[in-house]
């Protein structure tokens, strides 16, 4: 990680600054629900003071629910504590462009107390502890995440006002590999794209899905640290740059009854002298699997329900996961077989898999850093990877991922394979989040409940 470039060198930023291009420097770091938090700086006063001694942030920015409410029952933040400071301390491995606000640049910050030490609960913190455990194996990860957004001609505010009902998608029907869908909301795609790639995101494509106005845009894989940041800076950005075009878009895991949002991530790995590690002999393997590829998978399957937090982490994540969704239901593993929860994909040395649990809310930080986790336990126990699925998983008869977040919860606090892997402080940390977010959605009264008992109960 040390020695790759950066999309944009501090040098470079140094001139812009001088040439008057470069105005503002917004210094940021993602959140539980990984969000990008923190400043605007005028650019001069970031070079001269703030990328060498770093700023400081509400330690409340990561003991908040959803809505940015302080909750009680955090161990690192509260009322009784002062709700003080952490560091933001700027990676400059992260500096870009960012092409949809003119005049700015962007970097990602590390979380740590003032005596130093790691916030270890800060999502990318946690990624970085299940890279370094990697690393001690010899090994790096490469991810990919492939998200995908519902598209409204509506905008944001007017989404808001409404309750966020009778919105118009800007696709009347399925448009899953439409040129012709793709097309009706071109502007939108390309300006999306071609300002990522100004933001040093490679872009790989961009194609319609089923729920109108759904669609993916896809990036290059990358070192699994850099593909966690650029989705969060895609994510934001998407977000930003529909709103400048009057209209609004979504990443929430099941908007509708319809096909939810996925965010299916990819994962390999490789070795110090960049061969990989997970492809094997196919003389020997049918699947062309290495022995490190067939304990690593089936350490994902060993953790998959207890680790469904990490990749489901929100009440309506759950909603996904339905027979015949495309979402998975089942604890099962199978070659290019979309009804699994676990996809092995590739051949030689692209071999990989794929884990489609999550959805368009997922912290990809915390995901891919779950999937690390999973894997080192396959390995570390040598775990056997079980037959494969190569039929309808839905139907095969398969353990069930969790169907609620309640359940995930519980698996998660319990789970002897997540404290070993995360540390007592993070499993709490994370617990008490979803906790929080249950609370509140018990306490919530839906529209399901008022048209099913307003007049008819």
């Amino acid at each position: 990680m040390a020695d790759r470039t950066p999309p944009l060198a501090v040098e470079e930023l140094r001139a812009l600054v001088a040439s008057g291009e470069i105005d503002t420097v917004v210094l940021a770091f993602p959140d539980m629900q990984g969000r990008l938090q923190g400043k605007r700086f005028a650019a001069g006063f970031f070079l001269d003071e703030v990328l060498a001694h770093g700023t400081e942030g509400c330690t409340y920015l990561l003991a908040v629910d959803t809505e940015m409410n302080t909750v009680d029952g955090y161990a690192m933040s509260s009322w009784d504590r002062g709700y003080g400071d952490f560091a933001m301390r700027p990676d400059p491995a992260t500096l870009r462009l960012l092409p949809w606000h003119p005049g700015t640049a962007l970097l990602l910050a590390d979380l740590a107390w003032h005596d130093g030490s790691p916030v270890v609960a800060a999502p990318r913190q946690i990624l970085r502890r299940q890279l370094d455990r990697l690393a001690a194996h010899g090994w790096s990860a490469r991810a990919a995440t492939e998200l995908e957004f519902i598209v409204f001609e509506d905008s944001y505010e007017r989404a808001w006002d409404t309750g966020y009902r009778d919105l118009t998608p800007v696709n009347r029907y399925n448009v899953d590999y439409s040129v012709l869908g793709t097309g009706r909301v071109e502007p939108l795609l390309r300006r999306i794209r071609n300002d990522m790639a100004g933001a040093g995101l490679t872009v790989e494509s961009a194609k319609g899905e089923c729920n109108p106005g759904q669609h993916e845009i896809a990036f290059r894989y990358d070192e699994a640290l850099v593909t966690c940041d650029q989705h969060a800076v895609y994510k934001t950005g998407a977000k930003e740059i529909a709103a400048q075009e009057g209209v609004s878009l979504t990443f929430m895991a099941k908007y509708n009854e319809k096909e939810g949002n996925s965010c299916h991530v990819h994962l390999s790995l490789t070795d110090a002298d960049g061969r990989p590690v997970l492809a094997g002999d196919p003389t020997t393997d049918p699947y062309g699997m290495s022995p490190v590829m067939r304990h690593f998978l089936a350490g994902q399957l060993a953790a998959l329900r207890d680790f469904s937090l990490l990749y489901a982490p929100q009440v309506n994540s759950y909603k996904r996961f339905q027979p015949g969704s495309f979402a998975p239901t089942a604890v099962a593993w199978g070659p290019d077989n979309r009804t699994c929860a676990l996809r092995v994909v590739g051949h030689g040395p692209s071999l990989r898999f794929e884990n489609r649990l999550p959805g368009g809310d997922v912290n990809p930080h915390l995901a891919v850093a779950g999937l690390i986790a999973a894997g080192l336990h396959g390995v570390e126990q040598r775990l056997e990877l079980p037959e494969p699925c190569t039929g309808n998983a839905y139907t095969a008869g398969h353990a069930q991922v969790p169907t609620t977040l309640r359940e995930a919860a519980e698996l998660w606090t319990a789970s002897p394979i997540a404290r070993a892997a995360f540390g007592d402080e993070v499993v709490d940390h994370y617990h008490h989040a979803a906790r929080v977010e249950l609370a509140a959605f018990d306490a919530a009264v839906t529209d399901w409940e008022l048209r099913r008992s307003f007049e008819r109960l």
